[in-house]
């Protein structure tokens, strides 16, 4: 019996994976995180993760910064 293994994409990603997800170092993910530039990370215990639902809606409104989103929600 042969078993179908499928590969899933996870909704958590840390920073490495936002990071080759917006083709950029890890680093500058981290200082996108802290000046508001991309969505707020989630913090679980001392982890750190983004959901790549929110990453990819974000991307597809054109990278507005926190201020800028906030700005359309008033």
């Amino acid at each position: 019996m042969t078993e179908k293994r499928t590969e899933t994409t996870p909704e958590m990603l840390e920073v490495k994976n936002v990071a080759a997800l917006l083709g950029c170092s890890p680093r500058h993910v981290n200082r996108m995180s802290r000046t508001g530039r991309i969505p707020r990370p989630l913090k679980l215990g001392t982890l750190v993760r983004w959901r790549r639902s929110e990453l990819l809606a974000w991307i597809d409104d054109g990278c507005p910064t926190l201020r800028d989103r906030k700005a359309v929600t008033r």
